[in-house]
């Protein structure tokens, strides 16, 4: 399959690093395009499914945590007719086809600017902090972990949310201090709930889900869950027949694009080099495979 890159239609509401959102005046069209990120970059070769697999993935984990948070999804576009009450406002001429299975209808929301990191697992950031401060988002950890351990108990450890993309890893006193006491407690306490519902699923499913991170927004007062849930993307997916403590996991994501732009010598400024087909095609197969794991199910395309 090629890969879709960019979306071109009317209202846009917003374009991220992989989605598309558009305006459809009371509710939003979000878009997962194939494109893919690396260490804050946009790389110009797209991986076939991913945006499949992001936004499936996605509706199936707002589907099975509704009960402890509310969500912004209303329904994932699986055929072009669902689109077609909002023809005037995507342009009658627009190919609808190739947005069914990569989109969905959501609500609008007011988005609470913090990432709402959840670590289950010592790594990425979070290892290196306790490498070099024996804490995590401030807070003492016991000495002597390695990486890649399990923590004792899932912690909290929110981000800010930069447009640049480089999100700063913050205390828990900090995001009181910039969204207010309440609110902090209310998003602690649901990034939490949904993380442990979430890891005991997927464990029975194979997936070791080391960490990950959720977007909230508040609507009529109310805080639900928002962007993507649970994806290769936004969290970071071990396989529990691999697991070793003590050293970097192979995972369910991005990890064979970083390894080869890393063996390039690229610089990590843009532009970015074009990526082999054979580093495209272990990526998607990857995701792909995440999808089909967690799910028991049959990518839809």
């Amino acid at each position: 399959m090629t890969p879709l890159l960019e979306t071109q239609l009317p209202h846009l509401f917003r374009r991220g690093k992989v989605r598309d959102t558009y305006d459809l005046g009371d509710k939003l069209l979000m878009v997962a395009t194939d494109r893919i990120s690396a260490f804050d970059v946009v790389l110009p070769t797209g991986i076939p499914d991913k945006g499949a697999v992001l936004t499936q993935l996605s509706a199936f984990w707002f589907e099975r945590t509704q009960h402890l948070i509310q969500n912004h999804m209303l329904e994932m576009v699986l055929n072009p007719e669902q689109l077609s009450p909002y023809s005037e406002i995507l342009g009658k001429e627009a190919d609808l086809s190739s947005l069914c299975g990569r989109s969905m209808l959501v609500r609008k929301a007011e988005p609470v600017l913090i990432e709402c990191v959840v670590r289950g697992y010592l790594s990425g950031s979070g290892w290196t902090e306790y490498k070099d401060r024996g804490t995590l988002a401030g807070e003492p950890l016991p000495p002597g972990l390695r990486e890649s351990d399990e923590l004792e108990q899932p912690h909290f450890t929110p981000a800010t949310k930069e447009e640049s993309g480089h999100d700063i890893n913050i205390s828990i006193r900090e995001m009181e201090h910039m969204v207010g006491a309440e609110l902090t407690d209310k998003l602690r306490k649901a990034s939490l709930a949904v993380y442990e519902h979430a890891r005991v699923y997927a464990r029975g499913r194979g997936i070791i889900i080391a960490d990950t991170k959720f977007e909230f927004g508040l609507l009529d007062g109310q805080v639900i869950l928002i962007d993507e849930c649970l994806t290769p993307d936004s969290s970071r997916f071990w396989g529990v027949r691999d697991y070793r403590p003590g050293v970097s996991q192979p995972s369910f994501d991005k990890q064979y694009v970083r390894d080869w732009l890393t063996a390039t010598g690229w610089n990590k400024e843009p532009p970015a080099p074009e990526l082999p087909p054979d580093v495209v095609e272990q990526t998607a197969e990857k995701y792909r495979e995440a999808y089909e794991r967690i799910t028991g199910q049959e990518l839809q395309r």
